[in-house]
């Protein structure tokens, strides 16, 4: 049975490819995907450097790029201090949606308890594609481009935030 829409739940500090492998999985499940973009209120630390702005361009060029945007929906949400009330704001800042792919122990927990069908996303490569891996190749000057869709290598060189991840890294201006 191929349900409506499914909510993906990341940081995307940055979009990889394991991220892209996922979604494809979700959507070869489902007619339509949100991203929700977690964490959305911070940036510029070693956990998570780009902005949300940054995180939804990334993201937005790779959809468009691999013929994704119309089946995909792009929101937002901050963290809160409170996990019981996080679904709730998950639930405000997205469309509606009817299952919730997450491989992070604490949001399954979650949205379990508020009765909705969870799944696992399959890990793809990851030992390659892992965000905090990417960023520590960025800091170190190592091959990392090669991770990421053509569209986040670009956009991140072009705006030259991979000297920002290295500048946060090694604490210098």
């Amino acid at each position: 049975m191929v349900l409506k829409r499914a909510l993906y739940v990341g940081r995307f500090q940055p979009f990889h490819l394991g991220h892209l492998a996922a979604l494809k999985h979700i959507l070869s499940n489902h007619s339509e995907a949100i991203i929700a973009i977690g964490s959305a209120q911070h940036s510029h630390t070693i956990d998570n450097p780009f902005t949300l702005g940054e995180r939804i361009e990334m993201i937005f060029m790779t959809l468009k790029y691999e013929k994704l945007y119309d089946r995909v929906i792009i929101t937002s949400v901050p963290d809160v201090e409170k996990h019981y009330l996080w679904v709730d704001l998950v639930i405000q800042n997205s469309p509606e949606f009817n299952v919730v792919y997450s491989n992070e122990f604490l949001t399954r927990l979650l949205f379990m308890e508020r009765n909705f069908e969870v799944r696992n996303i399959p890990f793809f490569d990851r030992d390659r594609y892992e965000a905090t891996k990417i960023r520590q190749l960025m800091a170190n000057d190592k091959d990392w481009v090669e991770l990421v869709p053509k569209p986040v290598a670009d956009y991140i060189l072009s705006k030259k935030l991979d000297l920002r991840v290295k500048r946060i890294f090694n604490r210098n201006v």
